[in-house]
């Protein structure tokens, strides 16, 4: 795991550097290609070594819905002469973090049983930054397995209200 940051980490900071102006936009199409590049189909016809590397640009840039303005176009062809594709999740990982720091915010995820409308997540986000004293970045996952309740998850702190965990914390107590 250890060697997947360090790979990553001088392409997510060159590529920082380069987008300081308008990085919020290129963490948009970062993450699309992150999520392109992910795809298992994808990298075995990457690595093969009758596929060119204006062949495997062709491919992705055809199935991404956003189009890459110039800045987008070298960096993905860079990675793909470099044979960095695998790396793509690692490098928009370590993108965020750079531009999270940059704003000085972070990273929420709030798992949920049931969907969250804009008003009662807005609120939600609201309490949350009250309660861990930082701008959050606020998305929704579903997990139906939870119950009820949220469960959040900022960097490596978790807050667990959900009912599977209050669940869990009855089994313990009774069987103890």
């Amino acid at each position: 795991m250890a060697e997947l940051a360090t790979i990553a980490r001088p392409y997510a900071e060159a590529l920082f550097k380069a987008s300081a102006s308008d990085a919020k936009a290129v963490l948009g199409w970062l993450d699309e290609l992150a999520a392109v590049a992910a795809q298992p189909q994808l990298l075995q016809f990457a690595d093969s070594p009758k596929t060119t590397a204006d062949q495997v640009y062709g491919v992705i840039s055809g199935v991404m819905k956003t189009a890459l303005d110039a800045h987008g176009q070298n960096f993905l062809r860079t990675v793909i002469a470099n044979n960095r594709l695998a790396f793509l999740s690692e490098i928009a990982s370590q993108f965020r973090a750079l531009v999270n720091a940059q704003s000085g915010s972070c990273d929420a995820v709030v798992y949920s049983a049931f969907p969250i409308d804009g008003a009662a997540l807005a609120e939600t986000a609201k309490v949350l930054e009250q309660r861990f004293g930082r701008k959050l970045n606020v998305s929704v996952e579903l997990q139906p397995e939870l119950i009820g309740g949220i469960r959040v998850v900022i960097g490596d702190e978790v807050l667990d209200t959900s009912v599977k965990a209050r669940l869990e914390q009855m089994k313990v107590a009774l069987t103890a």
